[in-house]
């Protein structure tokens, strides 16, 4: 397997939104290479500099089409021994589904709030899927506060489940390099 993974130059330029957008041009891309996904996926996201935690506190907030879709992402990381933090909508469908899940303020919502948190060192892992614009402005915030931090950020359902596997690939198994021609000889 094969994955392929854009380096994008978002800490070189302090007080920009992280967020893509269709003039945004990446700086490079990686491949990570693997017999399987989840490792190939961990490979990639590690040549793009991101640092995949293997413990802590994951966040999760994303909008109501992506909850049923986070869930088997979210469950892996309660099994791997991750504690998990939502916000209001999120934390309510995940606590419903039977999770272990604590409740912690959007930024609107009074402090102490998800940034502080991030700032704080408190967060290892963030999900979160916004959609329209007012969605995407309140995450602003956080964004800033994760690269700033360099916590790791995912924005997509999918991406979601992949980091959560990937972490479980790194921990059952010890990375190792070889050259185009061992997988294709």
């Amino acid at each position: 397997m094969a994955v392929k993974e854009a380096v994008f130059p978002f800490a070189r330029f302090p007080g920009v939104d992280p967020v893509l957008s269709p003039e945004m041009k990446s700086t490079g891309e990686v491949m990570g290479i693997d017999r399987d996904f989840a490792t190939a996926f961990a490979k990639s996201q590690l040549g793009a500099g991101t640092k995949i935690p293997q413990e802590g506190v994951a966040f999760v907030s994303v909008k109501d089409s992506d909850k049923a879709q986070i869930l088997p992402a979210v469950r892996d990381l309660i099994d791997l021994g991750f504690r998990i933090v939502a916000t209001g909508g999120t934390q309510r469908y995940l606590a419903k589904a039977g999770l272990p899940v604590e409740l912690v303020n959007k930024v609107a919502e009074g402090r102490p709030h998800i940034v502080d948190k991030i700032i704080d060192g408190e967060i290892a892992l963030i999900f979160n899927t916004t959609e329209g614009w007012q969605s995407l402005k309140d995450s602003q915030s956080i964004r800033a506060s994760a690269l700033n931090s360099k916590v790791p950020y995912f924005t997509t359902a999918a991406s979601s489940r992949a980091v959560a596997q990937a972490i479980a690939a790194l921990r059952s198994s010890q990375l190792e390099v070889r050259s185009l021609q061992d997988y294709y000889s």
